[in-house]
């Protein structure tokens, strides 16, 4: 019966992990990781020791990866703080106003506003909203498929 509760949970934080790696405010690869802790912690299903280390280092990696890029494809592009900033607050209301197209559209808009607000002409903005949403795309990309490989071995294990 506790087997039942720990695989349940585990598919939740999966399913939640998942969310989180479109989503800023929730960390997707470490709730994922947490979703094979719970598999892990049932008596008919064991990942070894070495496995855990190794998806545990991924998904600190992968999130700590996930603040840098952003800021790295902002700044390759020309791009200020308040440029990363809009494009984080662009990918909340886009989620919220327009979804699904809203997380696309979002980030680059709002960066492109965050660059407006310090000065900068239309094509630098542009410029700049475009280096944003791209550094938003890889580190969303890192996510899922660190993530998904996550669910893959969860899923490979239970069955």
């Amino acid at each position: 019966m506790l087997d039942i509760i720990f695989i349940v949970f585990g598919i939740l934080f999966l399913l939640i992990g998942l969310v989180g790696c479109i989503l800023p405010v929730l960390p997707g690869p470490p709730l994922t990781y947490v979703g094979l802790l719970f598999l892990h912690f049932t008596q008919a299903h064991q990942f070894s020791e070495r496995f855990l280390a190794l998806w545990a280092v991924v998904a600190i990696v992968v999130t700590v990866l996930d603040n840098v890029i952003p800021i790295w494809g902002t700044k390759k592009y020309g791009g200020s703080k308040k440029a990363v900033w809009g494009s984080m607050i662009g990918l909340l209301v886009g989620l919220f106003l327009f979804p699904p197209f809203g997380i696309i559209i979002g980030p680059f808009v709002g960066a492109v506003i965050g660059e407006k607000l310090e000065g900068k002409e239309l094509g630098e903005a542009i410029r700049s909203g475009f280096g944003a949403f791209m550094g938003f795309l890889g580190g969303t990309l890192l996510k899922l498929i660190s993530s998904g490989l996550m669910i893959f071995y969860f899923f490979k294990e239970l069955i």
